[in-house]
């Protein structure tokens, strides 16, 4: 009866840490999304990000592009952007760029439904992973 408690606590250990690796398995590692909101006037673009499997990210915005580094546990997010590249935007959407990336890095929770990503914090943001 020991053996047998002993046996089933050995395995409740890798058990939890399995639950915590999977809880962050829906965040879209490994995709690319595009944030829900239509495009500047005067332009087609829509900001886009694209996460690699280990959290990486590449940025293409209204106008600018860059990098940053997601990590997840859980339902918390936090979101550290890298350098952005300029690239002779116009104020307005180099302001608008600039505002998206606040919010990214200012968002603390995330949450997923089918192909829609919320993103919580001072600005909520919703993105849609590319199915294409």
């Amino acid at each position: 009866m020991m053996t047998l408690a002993a046996a089933a606590a050995m395995l409740a250990v890798p058990m939890a840490d399995l639950a915590m690796a999977q809880s962050g398995s829906d965040f879209p590692f490994g995709l690319e999304m595009t944030l829900d909101a239509p495009p500047k006037p005067g332009s087609k673009r829509i900001p886009s990000v694209e996460i690699g499997d280990k959290g990486e990210a590449r940025l293409e915005l209204w106008c600018k592009s860059g990098s940053g580094q997601f990590s997840v546990a859980g339902n918390t997010v936090i979101f550290v952007p890298g350098p952005l590249e300029d690239r002779n935007c116009p104020p307005d959407r180099a302001q608008a760029d600039d505002a998206l990336v606040a919010a990214l890095a200012a968002a603390t929770n995330w949450t997923r439904q089918g192909d829609l990503v919320s993103f919580t914090g001072s600005q909520p943001l919703r993105f849609r992973i590319n199915s294409n």
